[in-house]
């Protein structure tokens, strides 16, 4: 990883329309990305992370929209490209890596014509040099007998290779950024651990950008450099992954810490945060953690907190976590 920042992200909101009016899903949202780093995006369901991947790539359907903020790739606006502009450049300059890998594959393709058409729609190469990236792609991700699985169909292959051959194809154009919308929520903890492995060994060697949505901080501990913590829309906690991990400041983070199995005592009860997280018509006034907060006190519902700088770190809390040095 350089200090290059590739993905610098300011102010970003997006609302979805209704006939009681404009909802935030996504609320002001900063990010910066650098050139081979991999951020880990994290937070409960309906936090607004697949929102952000979605609008980073113009994706954001009706009533949805993108309302506010600057999107600034390698220094351009995103927001201010023309739909066809944008269309050249996903899955070239920034690819995207959906969930469920039947969102990237047509059932009724083999999977070589899937792949080489994600060659062709970006650049003019033989149908020879094209298949030959592809069976390289498929090797890279640890699909076996490449060469003859190109001639397979989706149905052939397990849900961790489908996933695989979803990796692959983001990988065929040498992105600049990925954009990974909890790739393996759905995989057994054996494929995970080994597409984890992939993805760090292809981001360190290409020196590729790495945006990892998830709920899951185990795989972000593996797997990132640096962490955002989502809740309702904003990020309340960013910085460098064993810091925040270590000693989060926000009580959120602290509290999805402790939810943890791994932090549980064995035969104890697991801990969970008290309430739900708010939905997108009811949040609340001031902080929308506020509710759930142990350490909430009356100002917290007039004015949502102020981003606080620690060092490398950041989070917006009136009444942040304290962490005391223990006694040698």
């Amino acid at each position: 990883m350089n200090n290059e920042i590739l993905l610098q992200v300011s102010g970003l909101r997006t609302a979805f329309h209704t006939e009681q009016g404009a909802w935030p899903a996504v609320d002001g949202v900063d990010l910066t990305v650098r050139r081979g780093e991999i951020l880990g995006l994290v937070g409960e369901s309906g936090s607004g992370k697949s929102v952000t991947g979605f609008s980073l790539l113009g994706l954001i359907d009706p009533p949805g929209e993108v309302v506010a903020g600057e999107i600034l790739f390698k220094g351009e606006d995103l927001r201010k490209l023309d739909e066809e502009q944008m269309r050249r450049l996903r899955g070239n300059r920034i690819a995207m890596i959906f969930q469920d890998p039947l969102m990237t594959l047509n059932p009724v393709l083999r999977i070589g014509e899937q792949m080489m058409e994600a060659i062709f729609t970006h650049e003019r190469v033989s149908t020879s040099v094209a298949r030959e990236r592809c069976r390289e792609a498929l090797d890279m991700v640890g699909i076996p007998a490449p060469e003859k699985r190109l001639d397979s169909y989706p149905h052939e292959f397990s849900g961790g290779m489908r996933q695989r051959v979803a990796i692959a194809i983001a990988l065929l154009n040498n992105p600049d950024l990925i954009i990974c919308d909890e790739p393996t929520t759905a995989l057994d903890v054996t494929i995970q651990g080994q597409i984890l492995y992939r993805m760090q060994e292809i981001c360190r060697k290409n020196n590729t950008a790495l945006i990892w949505i998830t709920h899951d901080l185990g795989v972000v501990a593996e797997l990132a450099d640096n962490i955002a913590v989502m809740y309702a829309g904003r990020i309340v906690e960013a910085g460098p992954v064993d810091d925040v991990l270590d000693a989060p400041r926000h009580p959120y983070t602290k509290g999805l810490l402790e939810s943890m199995p791994s932090t549980t005592e064995p035969g104890a009860r697991l801990y969970q945060i008290d309430g739900m997280a708010p939905s997108l018509t009811g949040r609340p006034s001031g902080c929308a953690f506020r509710p759930r907060c142990t350490n909430a006190i009356a100002y917290c519902a007039e004015k949502f907190p102020d981003v606080t700088h620690e060092g490398s770190r950041s989070f917006c809390c009136h009444v942040p976590v304290v962490f005391q040095a223990e006694q040698a």
